[in-house]
């Protein structure tokens, strides 16, 4: 009598179903681990921004360029450019003595629970269309 060797289907489907139960659990654990990296740069990026920002103030007396809007030194997209995570832009109404520099969600980023990063002048750091706290986004 000849044996035959291999697995048979019901082997096979517990294998595959406990891949999957392993699989839903990782997904959403390796889909934060993405966001919390591209929310790192967009901070990163709003940090480097404001410091460009003094840096320039700190020649020219002002944050203002010629024609009165806030000087165009800080970097205004974080990632790619056609799937840029968070777009930084200017907040509110610049001064010669202030701004408020804002990372808003875009693309994959859109619906992140923490919201848009702000950045001030005084180094103050804010979100604004969160879910989250401040403390556990910055």
């Amino acid at each position: 009598m000849r044996q035959e060797r291999g697995f048979s289907l019901i082997e096979l489907m517990v294998v595959v179903a406990i891949v999957g139960i392993l699989a839903a659990i990782a997904y959403p654990s390796y889909i934060e681990y993405v966001n919390r990296g591209k929310r790192a740069e967009a901070k990163a990026a709003l940090m480097e921004g404001a410091q460009l920002l003094e840096r320039y103030f700190a020649v020219q007396g002002t944050y203002l360029d010629a024609a009165n809007n806030l000087a165009a030194v800080f970097p205004t997209v974080v990632g790619n450019a056609g799937s840029a995570a968070y777009n930084i832009a200017v907040s509110g109404n610049p001064t010669a003595t202030s701004f408020l520099l804002e990372a808003k969600r875009a693309n994959s980023m859109a619906a992140d629970a923490c919201g848009d990063f702000r950045v001030s002048h005084t180094g103050a750091q804010t979100l604004v269309n969160a879910s989250r706290s401040a403390a556990e986004c910055w």
